[in-house]
């Protein structure tokens, strides 16, 4: 029935526009079409929008069929385990509590289990059962950290799924190429077409590709082209030669010193700095050298240092940035940049046959250490010196004494990962003993997963301390969220005696006995979840890299 008094008989040009504009606006301030104003206004307006509505769909003209999609490819890898794939199910449906506070009670947090359960599932070489690919997909759209594993996980078919659905187009971005198949390397005819013609994020990969297995035909193929490429395209190119840098790269690294762009020439520095053979150590190295030396008129030998007065062209070329940051001395700044791209190996020559344990424990004369160490740290990380990292982290029991002292726990996180598995664990476990845990957050995260024995039981130790003191848990919330995923599930057990809620001391926080007793049993209950997962997943006895054993 239509209650309006003068609908509309034909279609006129904007009256779907017009109805909106008085819907926004009000039918008190702006009358429908064809309507008075009053009570019935608002009826008329939506009589009117319904009438046009079906006009509009009416009048539509039958579009051609789309072409039905190819079908999805095949994937060759064994099912899921039923037990593990009823538990990826509700990893995926688990969402993350809405609880205000500090409080998170004892139930495991199960989003945070998935990238281990997915490293696990992946080691392993299982399929995703096709019922979860969306959840998967939407999972790792919202998490950038879930994505490399979840898209292994969903195979051949995270592409295929991407092409139909906008929402999944990161997968294809995530994918070197777009998704788009690489030719043989061996048929050369359609490398150099794909090189030559092939959209940018197709060279990429086809560059990539070559680099991985024959890093000097895919500088060769790179110095075709080089001299037409965009400044940011030539950027990225010059990035993939990091891939089995060698000595042979020099020649053309050099060349791209001279490029038009600042970033292009900052980066091909870079790259040299890290061949300790190239011409550009040996310039750099000069140049260091004549900025530090040992004075031996004083009682204890101590280093002096005398930074760059001025940024000369010669170093601008050599990949020295003229211009200091905000709050930054320029002398101090070129004179960082001059020391982190010297080889190490020239600093025992230089100050006195010193082993680089020796150099680090000199003194610095005039408030230097912390600019002279901060370099020696990068170049360290930079060439990749497992003796120097050493040298610079110092005792763990003991880093603040001597040279280790001007190392912060950024640099000294970055020196770890140059050291092997155990070292590395070993060390931070003898910082958390004598240090605790308040400043252990950083170094704990560049240690390998599961932790190892003595790394677990100083976390667990220092944890205990930390409730006998009558502090409350969320001061270390990230470490016992560290530990929910990278303590062995193997120490579950021993942690059964602290579930008890603890007598409080005399200056305790109140009530923070129940909530020491409440995060422990949460952490109990989550190691032993992920020794359940690794059982499902056939991986009870595996210990790979992030994995659940």
């Amino acid at each position: 029935m239509n209650r309006t008094s003068a609908p509309v008989d034909s279609p006129t040009p904007g009256v779907w526009e017009e109805l909106v504009t008085t819907a926004l606006l009000g039918t008190d301030r702006r009358t429908p079409p064809g309507a008075a104003p009053g009570r019935e206004a608002p009826v008329a307006l939506l009589d009117a929008a319904a009438m046009e509505t079906v006009r509009r769909r009416a009048g539509l003209r039958p579009a051609r069929p789309a072409q039905r999609p190819a079908p999805a490819p095949e994937d060759p890898r064994p099912p899921l385990p039923a037990p593990a794939a009823h538990r990826l199910a509700m990893l995926l449906a688990d969402r993350p509590g809405s609880a205000g506070g500090g409080r998170r009670g004892t139930a495991p947090d199960l989003m945070e289990l998935l990238p281990q359960w997915l490293a696990t599932a992946n080691a392993r070489g299982f399929a995703a059962p096709p019922e979860a690919l969306p959840a998967l997909l939407d999972a790792a759209r919202g998490r950038t950290d879930l994505r490399p594993a979840a898209l292994t996980f969903v195979g051949p078919r995270a592409l295929w799924l991407a092409r139909l659905n906008p929402d999944w187009r990161f997968a294809l971005r995530a994918t070197p190429g777009g998704g788009t198949s690489l030719p043989h390397l061996d048929d050369t005819d359609k490398v150099q077409q794909l090189w030559q013609e092939g959209l940018f994020a197709e060279r990429v990969a086809l560059l990539a590709a070559i680099r991985a297995h024959e890093p000097g035909t895919a500088r060769e193929l790179l110095a075709t082209t080089w001299a037409t490429e965009r400044a940011e395209d030539r950027l990225m190119f010059l990035d993939s030669l990091r891939t089995n840098l060698g000595d042979e790269d020099e020649a053309f690294l050099e060349q791209a010193l001279s490029d038009r762009s600042r970033n292009v020439r900052a980066t091909a520095a870079e790259l040299l700095s890290a061949l300790p053979g190239s011409a550009l150590a040996a310039r750099m190295a000069v140049r260091a050298g004549a900025c530090v030396a040992v004075d031996h008129t004083r009682d204890t030998p101590t280093i002096t240092v005398e930074a760059p007065h001025e940024c000369d062209a010669g170093m601008e070329r050599d990949g020295v940035v003229a211009k200091a940051p905000a709050g930054r001395g320029e002398r101090s700044w070129w004179f960082g940049q001059l020391v982190e791209a010297t080889p190490l190996e020239t600093w025992p020559g230089r100050l006195g046959g010193r082993a680089p344990e020796e150099i680090v424990a000199l003194p610095v004369t005039d408030d230097w250490q912390g600019e002279l160490h901060a370099a020696w740290c990068r170049a360290a990380v930079r060439q990749r010196n497992a003796d120097w990292s050493r040298a610079l982290l110092g005792a763990p029991r003991a880093p603040e004494t001597g040279g280790p002292g001007a190392v912060s726990l950024a640099e000294r996180a970055k020196l770890l990962s140059m050291l092997g598995t155990d070292e590395r664990a070993e060390w931070v476990a003898g910082f958390i003993a004598t240090h605790g845990l308040s400043e252990a957050f950083q170094l704990l995260g560049v240690c390998d997963v599961p932790w190892a024995p003595q790394l677990g039981r100083a976390v667990v130790d220092a944890l205990n301390i930390a409730r006998d003191a009558g502090s409350y848990p969320w001061s270390f919330s990230g470490v016992m969220g560290l530990a929910e995923r990278c303590l062995s599930p193997s120490e579950a057990n021993r942690l059964d005696g602290l579930l008890a809620v603890p007598d409080e001391p005399e200056n305790a926080s109140p009530g923070a006995g129940g909530y020491w007793a409440e995060a422990f049993q949460r952490l109990v209950t989550t190691l032993r979840l992920r020794a359940a997962m690794a059982e499902e997943l056939g991986a009870e006895q595996e210990e790979g890299p992030r994995g659940l054993a």
